[in-house]
């Protein structure tokens, strides 16, 4: 199981006041499912400005050389982190999104299979690499992206979430020894 890292970096308060920002919409993308909807947050300009302080502060510590992104949401929260910390930016993108040689990455879905990829020369061998997303769910993307940036020579040295969704258990998929940074949990 992955190092468990969560919350602790924010207050009860702070985290009930992110949490507020957040929209739940009921029955989407299918029935039974309650989406956490990020964009609210994202408007919100003094919540917006706080995660992405946490976030960037507790990398800062980490000294990443890049900073990965999965689209779409990792593509908001990755560049403004990597801006702060004078580092690159490394997009993990959906299936035939990049115009150069890339390497793939096929995961399981509920139903079916999906695929990110990213540049074959996205970073130098032993490159540290922190990778940023919204949300983790049931862990498929994160632990594919996670392939990927190893295949290509990266040491990824965190995997950091706005949102963590506890009860699906995703953080239990990424390899052992690697932090996993989620700022709320549900």
């Amino acid at each position: 199981m992955a190092e468990q890292l969560t919350s602790s970096l924010i207050t009860k308060e702070k985290s009930d006041w992110l949490k507020s920002k957040i929209r739940d919409i009921p029955d989407f993308p299918k029935p039974g499912i309650v989406f956490k909807d990020l964009t609210t947050l994202l408007k919100d300009a003094e919540a917006f400005a706080y995660t992405m302080e946490v976030l960037t502060e507790h990398y800062r510590k980490l000294k990443p050389d890049y900073i990965a992104g999965i689209e779409a949401r990792g593509f908001i929260l990755g560049p403004i982190i990597a801006n702060k910390l004078a580092v690159g930016f490394i997009p993990i993108r959906k299936a035939g999104k990049l115009p150069h040689k890339v390497v793939k990455e096929t995961y399981d879905l509920e139903y079916g299979t999906d695929s990110v990829e990213v540049h074959e020369d996205a970073v130098h061998m032993g490159a540290r690499v922190v990778l940023v997303d919204d949300l983790l769910a049931t862990g498929g993307t994160a632990v594919a992206a996670h392939k990927l940036l190893t295949k290509v020579g990266a040491e990824v040295i965190s995997v950091g979430f706005v949102i963590e969704l506890g009860f699906l258990n995703g953080r239990t998929r990424l390899p052992v020894g690697v932090e996993v940074l989620s700022l709320l949990e549900y």
